[in-house]
């Protein structure tokens, strides 16, 4: 049997045996025939409206035309869909505006969230260079302080967050809790350039840890030193809740909330390309900011002098971040997500933390969060151990972490350029096991040095560097490669992984694991290290059994994205399944002809399709 539309002067007629019904693409078809966005009845009554307003109907009104169409449709019973693709002709649909090959609407989303990457990481590089520089070169502390400082503030601290952040989630809108969490980021690190580091000296209480220590001992140094050097110490704790909370949190959540699947593959891991030159530039930054103090006259205070600098171009990127956050929200259009995720429910702080712990899902999401600070922390603080003894001051110290932070950016971005790639040839599952692939390597070579350093003294001093040296630069390369599989892969894949979860999991589940897990894993090695030291002595005497600790870590990391990339395929599959059967959710009625010729609408709503007779 023929079936048929038939358009006429003002009319459009849409005739059906009432066996004849079929799902057709909207969009298609508005754009074959010429139709508007939303069609009225000419006479409605007993029909019901469907899916972006159009109704099942026996007679449409459409603008004027001059001209009499008709187009017939070939309907089989075997394949509605595909019939229905089929009757309109390949190419006749508009195409979305588009540049340099991409989606308008699609740049109006990347491009802003690219610059918020570049913002964000320019400050964190700052950051988190200045951290180590005030903590470790501090009078009365060094890099053991960092184990403690881990666990028994950072630690507390980022949990306490997560529990405010998730009251928050509950009562305020997503524009109102971002930036209730990032304005006070700004305001702190502005004051401490200004106020609380000018004033130190005023108000750390340096008598009173002196006897202490003297009371105490040695072996509590460490301890002491939070006490001794209390506002560094928050300084450091709030660097390292900005890269928690602001890249992982609220960033990374932004972006979930504002691209599809498809986008967040092509485009994710090129987010990284203009932050990793954030990286360079903010390298380049540190040390000349470190450098301008050797010119500074004596009994001027440098240091001081840099970190007002510093701090003064880290609130100009915050307040940058929020602007370009404020103009995404205001004029770019969000995705639909499916409509089958269930809908948000409020739950107490234990009830949401039930909640996660109880999905295989995300308790796979913490074990890679987690073994990655804690791979990393049991190389970093003997590292920076290292390089406290090859630069004492704190101005070479801060000078050779705005070297590291340049290479690290420069490497991360050669990275980035074949992430891409890695993800569109290999996908999700081999890309996740990239990272610790990497970090177990580097690790390792890094240990051995350690261990077999001084047999290789001589031979090191034909080239002119001390086993000293060749550990600080061996540990720099262990920590830059490390930190480029994590930018340029492992943070695209963890971040990927939300996507297809309902909001309230995206939302509860990012807060615990971005903000306790990452904390977590690095007050986990913190807490192995001490461990370690209180039982062999020394970290020196640890390294092998730290070596084997990494092992095991790794195994672990490796076990959890394998059976990650099962569920996260699986999530994928049926999200699209359910987009697809949203998208063919409108049933519009199509002519037939009867066998004398006449042409009717009928009323049936029944899915089965006459065949050619």
């Amino acid at each position: 049997m023929e079936t048929t539309i038939i358009q006429t002067k003002g009319l459009l007629s849409l005739p059906s045996n009432p066996k004849s019904t079929f799902f057709i693409n909207q969009h298609s078809l508005r754009q074959r025939f010429n139709l508007p966005n939303s069609l009225k009845p000419k006479s409605p009554p007993g029909f019901s409206r469907n899916l972006d307003g159009f109704k099942k109907f026996g007679t449409f009104m459409t603008p004027t035309l001059t001209t009499t169409q008709k187009v017939k449709f070939h309907v089989c019973k075997a394949s509605a869909a595909a019939g229905a693709s089929a009757a309109l002709p390949a190419g006749d649909g508009a195409e979305p505006p588009k540049f340099l090959g991409v989606e308008i609407l699609t740049l109006k989303k990347i491009v802003p969230l690219g610059l918020m990457f570049f913002c964000i990481l320019f400050n964190y590089t700052i950051l988190r260079d200045t951290k180590d520089v005030l903590v470790v070169t501090a009078k009365g502390s060094s890099a053991e302080i960092i184990p403690f400082l881990k666990t028994w503030v950072n630690l507390p601290m980022a949990i306490g967050f997560m529990l405010l952040y998730t009251k928050l989630a509950n009562v305020l809108s997503k524009q109102a809790l971002f930036y209730t969490v990032i304005l006070p980021f700004i305001a702190f690190f502005g004051a401490f350039g200004f106020v609380f580091y000018p004033l130190s000296g005023y108000f750390h209480p340096t008598a009173l840890a002196d006897r202490l220590l003297e009371f105490l001992g040695p072996r509590f140094l460490g301890p002491l030193a939070i006490l001794r050097i209390w506002s560094f110490c928050l300084f450091y704790v709030m660097a390292e809740l900005w890269g928690s909370v602001v890249v992982s949190v609220l960033f990374w959540g932004f972006a979930n909330q504002i691209t599809t699947v498809e986008e967040a593959k092509k485009f994710y891991p090129l987010f990284g390309l203009g932050a990793n030159v954030a990286l360079i530039f903010s390298g380049r930054t540190v040390k000349y900011f470190s450098n301008m103090r050797k010119h500074l006259g004596p009994g001027v205070d440098g240091w001081a002098i840099s970190l007002k600098y510093m701090m003064s171009i880290v609130v100009v990127m915050g307040f940058a971040i929020c602007g370009l956050y404020w103009w995404v929200n205001t004029y770019v259009p969000l995705p639909t997500r499916s409509k089958k995720k269930k809908e948000k429910v409020n739950m107490t702080t234990m009830e949401s933390l039930k909640f996660l712990a109880s999905s295989p899902y995300i308790r796979d999401l913490a074990t890679l969060v987690v073994a990655y600070g804690i791979s990393i922390n049991l190389v970093e603080v003997t590292w920076k151990s290292k390089l406290k003894a090859q630069f004492p001051s704190p101005n070479e110290y801060s000078a050779f972490m705005g070297d590291f932070s340049t290479a690290t950016g420069i490497t991360t971005f050669t990275m980035m350029l074949l992430s891409q790639w890695i993800f569109n040839k290999y996908g999700w599952g081999v890309a996740a096991k990239i990272t610790p692939t990497v970090l177990l390597a580097t690790g390792i070579g890094f240990f051995s040095l350690i261990l077999f350093g001084d047999p290789l003294a001589p031979s090191m001093m034909k080239f002119g560097i001390t086993p000293l040296l060749a550990a600080v630069y061996v540990g720099a390369m262990q920590n830059i490669f490390s930190k480029s599989a994590k930018y340029s892969l492992f943070d695209p894949c963890k971040e990927m992984a939300y996507i297809p979860l309902d909001e309230d999991t995206k939302v509860k589940g990012k807060a615990a694991i971005d903000v306790v897990c990452n904390p977590l894993g690095k007050s986990g090695g913190a807490l192995i290290q001490q461990f370690m030291i209180l039982t062999f002595g020394s970290l020196a005497n640890s390294t092998p059994y730290l070596g084997g600790v990494l092992l095991v870590i790794v195994l672990a990391w490796l076990g959890a994205a394998r059976s990650l990339d099962t569920q996260f395929t699986a999530l994928r599959r049926e999200e699209e399944v359910e987009k697809e059967m949203e998208r063919t959710a409108v049933k519009i009625p199509v002519v037939s002809s009867n066998e004398d010729g006449n042409e009717s609408l009928g009323s049936s709503t029944e899915t089965s399709f006459p065949t050619k007779s």
